[in-house]
């Protein structure tokens, strides 16, 4: 077996066996690992990969909006602002090739991951009993 191919199972395992607010995790680093390459490669002048980078963190942010239960409350009310109001500094971003919006979202996106971070280690099942994880995925 191949090193990348060896890679990528490790992570379908991974994924595969998480907890709820371990998908969760790995999702906002996901994010926040493709914001940091745009940056990157936006003082490069890659202009195409900056953009391909900004639309998996784009992808993984709409996920992330759909996995949650607007029943859960004002919780869950306030993270569809944040997801909504990141993919639109996103847009930005892209088309007026700014790095200032990425740094924001990736702000953003740090604060919540932490957040979870406490979450999930104070609670066996990670404490995401109202959110749905059946469309997550971060395997390209």
């Amino acid at each position: 077996m191949t090193k990348p191919n060896t890679t990528s199972r490790y992570r379908q395992v991974q994924i595969a066996t998480a907890s709820r607010g371990r998908l969760i995790l790995m999702l906002y680093q996901g994010a926040i690992t493709s914001l940091k390459k745009a940056v990157d490669l936006l003082e490069k002048k890659d202009y195409m990969g900056k953009g391909e980078c900004i639309i998996k963190a784009q992808d993984i942010i709409m996920e992330l909006n759909m996995a949650l239960d607007m029943s859960a409350g004002e919780i869950a009310r306030s993270l569809r602002g944040l997801y909504v109001y990141m993919y639109r500094r996103l847009i930005e971003a892209n088309l007026r090739k700014d790095a200032a919006p990425i740094h924001e979202t990736i702000r953003i996106m740090s604060n919540l991951y932490e957040a979870w971070e406490q979450v999930v280690t104070e609670k066996d099942d990670g404490g995401m009993g109202k959110l749905r994880p059946s469309r997550i995925s971060i395997v390209r």
